[in-house]
């Protein structure tokens, strides 16, 4: 019984890989987000991320890709996800949990930056309304979604949705969209310093 869950799970997942290679619009949606990206960073611009429950956990690791390193010693690139726990209970017990990111991105924001919204479904009240305070300061906008794109799709400057019904098998794309596009950031940013020298 276990071992079937195992190898369904895999397969599931799998499928899901082969379905978002399957439309020819993905590999042109991931190579515009990373010189969105590199656009962003090269204007001194920074990338602001967020989203709920695993979606937040993907912003943080978006971010600290770029600030700390992912394959290659370079310099900190600025990106930061909304994820103080002291903002996001002070903001939720003050104004509503549905602008706890919308408050971040009020804070943090500058026209010209770079701002992601991560969310499963694409119907998150509090991502909505993050994404939609950085399109009223002129922040570039990009949503990472699933399923159909939810209420999201359609708003922001780039959207890559991904297929799945589940939110873990969504989130799991997700996670290696992410990568790939910080890899591609780091080929176009330092394409001649493969060791950070």
């Amino acid at each position: 019984m276990t071992r079937k869950l195992i190898q369904a799970s895999l397969d599931e997942a799998v499928a899901g890989l082969q379905s978002f290679l399957a439309e020819p619009k993905s590999l042109n949606e991931l190579e515009a987000f990373a010189r969105m990206l590199a656009e962003c960073f090269t204007s001194g611009k920074k990338a602001i991320a967020f989203g709920n429950g695993g979606s937040i956990c993907d912003a943080m690791h978006f971010a600290e890709e770029f600030t700390g390193r992912f394959r290659q010693d370079r310099k900190a690139l600025p990106a930061i996800a909304i994820s103080d726990p002291s903002h996001i209970t002070c903001v939720a017990n003050d104004f509503g949990f549905e602008q706890i990111f919308a408050r971040g991105v009020e804070a943090y924001a500058s026209e010209g930056d770079l701002v992601l919204g991560i969310s499963t479904s694409g119907n998150s009240p509090n991502v909505i309304a993050g994404l939609e305070k950085a399109r009223e300061l002129g922040c570039k906008t990009v949503a990472l979604l699933g399923g159909d794109g939810g209420k999201i799709s359609g708003s922001c400057d780039l959207e890559i949705t991904v297929p799945g019904i589940t939110s873990d098998r969504i989130q799991e794309l997700h996670t290696l969209i992410l990568h790939i596009t910080i890899e591609a950031v780091e080929s176009l940013l330092f394409p001649s310093n493969p060791k950070g020298e």
